[in-house]
């Protein structure tokens, strides 16, 4: 089971504060907006005698919220069709340990979200990654790639979309082509939409439900997490239409007995938030996203990509070992009482020698914030000991 590349670095971080230093948190997709007032309220205004079991595929009333939520995005489905999870994280765990038998196979491209490597070892399928790189924007390689992949033991095709740690938005191109795939070799293809409601492009939002002829097919990931800055209520969705998938992920539900009570009363009031709210934090990402690639491609050295969709991006740093590097601004080094905590990009990659001179930025402080986190970074790139020459981009 291999450590979290988000978390792994946490202990240097509390001995930072320990000494007084103050550490900008890059790290994580912690989002510091304000969770919306009628999630808290609803959770203020409980009127309950005992908080109970709920059903283990979710309360009826917040499924059917959602198909009306679905609905905006052009996705349209059933209660039946929903399975409330604890967090997107157990709806890639149940879609795996559902799908895939130990020994099987699941096609995703690198980098990649790095706890799916832990659900899949949890279940014993293997991942085998499609490589995307930093030079090409990490656009959707050619799919003779993914042809040479293919053996007998796929089962699966992942994406995120948008992408986490990347940025990256599949386009209706790259979309059609993972649909062909799908639908040649009878494939399962998992979606993580999670951060569906921050796209950064005039290009349209490709659900894997909008894909035709694989409706079957496809399993959704989804989250309250980022949508609504509700990270520790841990409520996700599972959804799909294949009644067989839906059958298999219930066993494991029950079997965890349900999902939260307070997350599904927290997640259901979110779906009555003010219209403005989304708009609100979209806006604050857009904004968040120019200012930090502004601003860290003109360090000397450091180059990352426009990221079209959710609220990280990759960046390459002119170090010899970025963990080497996250780790020495935690231990080593501070900048009038401060220094930054980031994410080893390595950590995203199943290939060893990738990465190694990549993190994984989240843009979710405010500019401020940013701003001098942002300086921390240059003044650690400008001491630390094994700063190496800048590559060339396009």
């Amino acid at each position: 089971m291999p450590q979290s590349p988000i978390r792994k670095l946490a202990p240097l971080a509390a001995q930072a504060k320990e000494k007084g230093i103050h550490v900008y948190h890059l790290n994580i997709g912690q989002p510091d907006l304000p969770t919306p007032t009628t999630a808290l309220d609803a959770i203020r205004n409980i009127d309950r005698t005992i908080l109970e079991y709920s059903p283990s595929q979710g309360f009826l009333s917040y499924r059917e919220k959602l198909v009306d939520f679905y609905a905006r995005y052009n996705i349209h489905v059933t209660a039946d069709d929903i399975i409330i999870t604890t967090g997107g994280s157990e709806a890639v765990l149940f879609a795996f340990m559902s799908t895939l038998n130990p020994g099987d196979e699941v096609l995703i491209t690198e980098p990649f979200y790095a706890n799916y490597l832990a659900f899949a070892i949890s279940c014993g399928a293997v991942i085998k990654t499609i490589s995307t790189t930093i030079d090409e924007g990490f656009c959707l390689p050619k799919v003779d790639k993914f042809e040479e992949m293919i053996t007998d033991r796929t089962r699966a095709i992942m994406i995120c979309n948008p992408n986490n740690p990347t940025g990256y938005l599949y386009t209706r191109r790259e979309m059609n082509q993972i649909r062909d795939l799908v639908k040649k070799h009878d494939l399962y293809l998992i979606s993580d939409e999670v951060y569906r409601d921050f796209i950064y492009t005039s290009s349209p939002y490709i659900s894997a439900f909008h894909l035709e002829g694989i409706e079957e097919n496809v399993i959704l990931i989804d989250s309250v997490s980022k949508r609504y800055s509700e990270c520790g209520i841990r409520t996700g969705a599972l959804v799909t239409k294949n009644k067989e998938v839906r059958k298999s992920v219930m066993k494991f539900c029950q079997a965890r007995l349900s999902p939260p009570l307070i997350g599904q009363i927290a997640g259901e009031a979110s779906l009555e938030a003010d219209e403005n709210y989304m708009q609100d934090a979209y806006e604050e990402y857009l904004e968040r996203r120019k200012f930090l690639i502004d601003r860290i491609n003109r360090i000397s050295g450091v180059y990352s990509p426009i990221p079209m969709g959710a609220f990280y991006t990759v960046a390459q740093l002119p170090v010899d070992d970025s963990e080497k590097f996250c780790a020495w601004c935690l231990s080593d080094f501070s900048y009038e009482g401060q220094t930054v905590m980031l994410a080893p990009a390595s950590g995203f990659y199943m290939h060893p020698e990738m990465g190694r001179n990549e993190v994984r930025i989240a843009y979710v402080l405010c500019k401020q914030e940013l701003a001098k986190a942002i300086l921390v970074l240059e003044k650690a790139l400008e001491a630390y000991p094994g700063r190496t020459e800048p590559l060339r981009h396009p």
